[in-house]
């Protein structure tokens, strides 16, 4: 069956870094694109970052460009970001998520933490 594992979350003080994994089994990671998300609480699942299946081309949410990179290890079957010059507003849970045959699939999420 389709699963995502996120981990690397944690506690880091502003202007930190961390870098999520999302390992993915039950489906062949390279013919789909993966999505970044996370939620703050009381607020909305928001997408963070996206990266495609055919060429790997990215894209982010106005409020972390220049400061995450998504990228794709498809032998490992495992997506990364990278978090650089973390603020308070950055913390949240963050899910990866995988849309196949119009169903969205989301693993149980990673807790950001951003205080000093």
């Amino acid at each position: 069956q389709v699963q995502l594992v996120e981990s690397g979350g944690g506690l880091v003080q502003p202007g930190g870094s961390l870098r999520l994994s999302c390992a993915v089994s039950g489906f062949t990671l390279e013919y789909y694109a993966i999505g970044w998300f996370r939620q703050a609480p009381g607020k909305g699942r928001e997408g963070v970052s996206f990266i495609s299946s055919a060429d790997g081309s990215t894209q982010y949410a106005d409020s972390v460009k220049g400061r995450f990179t998504i990228s794709r290890d498809n032998a490992k079957n495992t997506v990364y970001l990278q978090m650089n010059s973390l603020k308070p507003e950055d913390a949240a849970v963050y899910y990866c998520n995988v849309r196949i045959w119009n169903i969205d699939y989301w693993g149980q999420g990673t807790q950001v933490t951003v205080s000093s």
